[in-house]
């Protein structure tokens, strides 16, 4: 065999056909689009679930990754109910906002002076 000889394609040609995306990102934007997760591997039955049981009927302890996943799904409801709460006592406060500037206004109407020479019923609207 003869000497070895450097390549005579340019680098920048054989880089151009390498790919700097992540494989696992392949499918995401279809799994969005009906409803699933971004990833296989985000939730669901092969996710969540045991991987095995004993023979007699004993499930698996849970893994790591299912505790975890556990741990944040009960955080995440936590903080759901949380702002709801919130969101709830926030239309409440607004309602009896709305209420007590309604009386305001009604008692200011009430207590407004007869215009002078007015001869006659009431002069002040009732709305």
């Amino acid at each position: 065999m003869g000497p070895l000889r450097p390549l005579s394609v340019p680098v920048m040609y054989v880089l151009r056909f390498l790919s700097s995306g992540a494989v696992s990102r392949a499918g995401s934007k279809w799994r969005l689009g009906v409803g699933l997760s971004k990833s296989g591997s985000d939730y669901g039955p092969l996710t969540d679930l045991p991987d095995w049981s004993f023979a007699d009927g004993t499930p698996a302890p849970p893994l790591k990754g299912q505790v975890r996943r556990r741990m944040e799904s009960e955080k995440m409801a936590r903080r759901i109910v949380m702002l709801t709460t919130e969101l709830e006592q926030g239309k409440e406060r607004w309602a009896e906002q709305q209420a007590h500037l309604q009386r305001q206004e009604e008692e200011r109407q009430l207590n407004l002076p007869i215009p002078k020479g007015y001869k006659g019923g009431c002069l002040r609207s009732k709305s």
